[in-house]
């Protein structure tokens, strides 16, 4: 099994890149070093002539990868993206029970980030760092219709819907489920965010974890008489 899901490949939408960087070392050593550079000093402060440096190469070999930072990013945060959902179809696929199913989604979607050690050269924890403070930068843009259109956004938008449908299959009368879902999954990244740097405003801390909020409201909101 460990063998079979060492050779998983994250899909990742064309239009974002001029070159797949997986299918060469050079590429995957940008994306490695990317991530560490722009958790280290935020995405502001990177451009590709540091990371050119890092890397070892001409800043002109990274543009023909990407032809700009934020492709990179938006590359970036659609593999994290396409990485949930993996885990989310691997991980409730043989759940039978609508309720345990539920329950398991959004654990996954919520939890603390741990090392997967199916891809080498992409450090998930630090990428989740880099989803918690920096994703909604790959979207807040005035091309953000334009780039939605041509699917820069596909990865995020299937777990949105994945989870979406294990909403309604737990409730099917519950009319909100994209927009729950929705809520839950940007939400978690909001309650890891205010518990690293805004304490005084979530309850979620060493004790409480975003998991246990969102499970606590997620029930509550669409609760069924079983």
């Amino acid at each position: 099994m460990k063998k079979l899901l060492s050779n998983i490949k994250i899909e990742i939408p064309q239009e974002i890149y001029l070159k797949d960087p997986e299918s060469s070392s050079l590429g995957k050593k940008i994306l490695e070093y990317s991530i560490i550079l722009i958790e280290e000093g935020g995405f502001e402060n990177f451009n590709f002539k540091k990371l050119g440096k890092h890397i070892g190469s001409n800043e002109s070999s990274i543009y023909r990868y990407f032809d700009s930072k934020h492709k990179l990013l938006v590359y970036l945060t659609s593999w994290y993206w396409g990485w949930i959902e993996y885990q989310l179809v691997l991980e409730t696929y043989s759940i039978t029970n609508a309720k345990e199913k539920l329950l398991k989604a959004i654990s996954i979607l919520t939890r603390t980030t741990k090392q997967d050690t199916n891809f080498s050269y992409i450090n998930e924890v630090l990428l989740n760092q880099i989803i918690i403070n920096e994703n909604s930068k790959s979207y807040l843009t005035k091309d953000v219709d334009t780039e939605n259109k041509e699917g820069y956004f596909m990865s995020y938008k299937r777990v949105v819907q994945r989870f979406s449908d294990i909403i309604t299959a737990y409730n099917s009368q519950y009319k909100h489920s994209l927009s729950l879902a929705n809520t839950v999954i940007e939400g978690a990244l909001h309650q890891h965010y205010n518990r690293m740097h805004f304490k005084s405003i979530t309850n979620c801390n060493s004790n409480i974890t975003p998991s246990d909020f969102f499970t606590d409201l997620v029930l509550k909101t669409i609760s069924v008489n079983e």
